[in-house]
């Protein structure tokens, strides 16, 4: 009896074995006939091939999602949309020359967007999370007709329930709220808190990217946007989430440096479709909104709404990013808190370096995510790389993402310098083209660069032995992060 269980045990375990190599070798054929980067398709045929224990599993949470029918079913949704697009931008395009633009970039990013710059805006930067959750509950409480929040993030902590109960006080005064909060980056948010909302008028929906048990288990295209409109006159965005830890409470962390922005004028209205767009996905309907014509001459600030996602038929942010960088003459000056950038990213900077422009990137020193910080070791290693000018901020965790290039034009939003940004996430950034905005943005950086330390090529070569392996693997693992 015993020798027969062994048998049938040994049987099952080679048999076990045999289908996982064997999956291992047909997901990694998969991979090479629909995987959109060379750097991302021989990770992936190598991980499945040598080592399907760990690949296998990773690839159906990671790898092969990116090419399901989610994609095809998201862009049914936006054109289903098609009607409020055109309600949105019917009137306020800018005919006039953007200031620092050529006419050929200009129209290049408007196509890339979808959308045009407007002109009759305002910005505000809004520096670290005093200043940003201070003006986004300002806005809440000054709310007339309705209140559109989302978020990738939210904790019910001393600073969830501030948004809790502000939004509760707005729904009391007949506002209209409606928040939308990612599945995944929200896992820790508590039924209490959501009862709570729904219990005092809120609407409040996760975004998944499926129906079922699969909407839960699918780790990639996370909706990694921040956005608060409120009566479409105001929009803000940027890199905080909601949590203690944005405020600088997290002593794990400590100093918390985060930028956000707050738009006034037509550009609130690219900001607001996201939104509407994100919330017709998870629902099939749409939130009641007005689309606020502008004034016949209104005066102010160029800007547009960005917004990219891995429903997008071309890559339209990691293009966005290449064309930001081929645009620059004097600067471009980036905040990220992670920089895993592909081939054409490292040769575009290479480049702009090249061509005489001052390419600084400010990094974090402290890690909050280990295999994407050890990543960042190996490209800021890169010979191409070595006329950039690499930074570690100091004070504390940097998760800022703003791009400055030359003296007119200004990102900020939620796009990180790697492949989940550019290619797998859901997000968006505020570009303003002004001059005076770009002052503001070129003050902030410059103090941040002020309190960073240059980062030597030769530092990666230092490290000790066991160090530079880890870093090898982990870029390897790049097109995960």
């Amino acid at each position: 009896m015993v020798p027969t269980i062994q048998y049938l045990y040994s049987f099952l375990v080679g048999t076990g074995i045999l289908a996982l190599q064997l999956s291992g070798f047909v997901l990694a054929g998969h991979a090479v006939m629909t995987n959109r980067t060379t750097q991302g398709t021989i990770a992936w045929a190598l991980m499945l091939s040598i080592f399907p224990y760990l690949g296998v599993p990773l690839y159906l949470v990671f790898g092969i999602n990116r090419f399901d029918a989610y994609v095809q079913a998201r862009r049914r949704v936006n054109e289903d949309l098609q009607g409020i697009h055109e309600k949105s931008f019917p009137t306020f395009l800018s005919e006039r020359d953007v200031k620092g633009l050529s006419p050929k970039d200009r129209h290049t990013i408007e196509k890339l967007a979808k959308s045009p710059f407007s002109y009759g805006n305002h910005a505000e930067l809004l520096v670290n999370g005093e200043a940003t959750f201070e003006s986004i509950f300002n806005g809440i409480r000054e709310a007339k007709h309705y209140v559109l929040i989302q978020f990738f993030t939210i904790i019910d902590d001393e600073l969830g329930r501030q948004l809790k109960q502000e939004l509760l006080n707005a729904a009391a005064r007949g506002v209209r709220v409606y928040l939308l909060y990612d599945s995944i980056g929200s896992r820790k948010l508590t039924r209490s808190y959501l009862k709570d909302l729904h219990a005092g008028g809120v609407q409040a929906v996760p975004f998944r990217t499926g129906r079922g048990w699969r909407g839960r288990t699918r780790l990639n295209f996370r909706n990694h946007r921040k956005i608060v409109v409120v009566d479409g006159k105001r929009c803000w965005t940027g890199g905080h989430n909601v949590s203690n830890t944005y405020v600088s409470k997290n002593p794990k962390f400590g100093h918390w440096r985060d930028t956000h922005i707050v738009l006034e004028g037509p550009a609130v209205s690219g900001g607001q479709l996201a939104f509407c767009e994100d919330w017709y996905w998870e629902t099939r309907e749409l939130p009641e909104v007005d689309w606020p014509m502008p004034p016949e001459q209104p005066t102010g600030w160029e800007a547009l709404v960005l917004t990219t996602g891995p429903a997008d038929k071309r890559e339209t942010c990691s293009l966005a990013f290449l064309q930001l960088i081929q645009m620059a003459k004097e600067r471009i000056w980036i905040h990220s808190p992670y920089f895993v950038p592909d081939e054409q990213m490292v040769t575009a900077l290479e480049l702009a370096a090249l061509r005489g422009v001052d390419v600084r990137i400010l990094l974090p020193e402290k890690p909050d995510h280990v295999l994407v910080w050890l990543s960042s070791f190996y490209f800021i290693a890169l010979p191409q790389l070595a006329d950039v000018k690499i930074h570690r901020y100091q004070p504390g965790f940097l998760h800022s993402k703003v791009m400055l290039v030359d003296d007119y034009l200004s990102s900020v939003g939620t796009i990180n310098f790697d492949n989940r940004s550019f290619r797998i996430n859901f997000e968006m950034t505020a570009l303003v083209a002004n001059p005076s905005f770009a002052r503001r943005v070129e003050e902030m950086m410059a103090e941040d660069f002020r309190q960073s330390r240059i980062v030597e090529p030769t530092e990666y070569l230092r490290r000790p032995l066991y160090f530079r392996i880890a870093v090898r693997v982990a870029r390897l693992l790049a097109p995960l992060q």
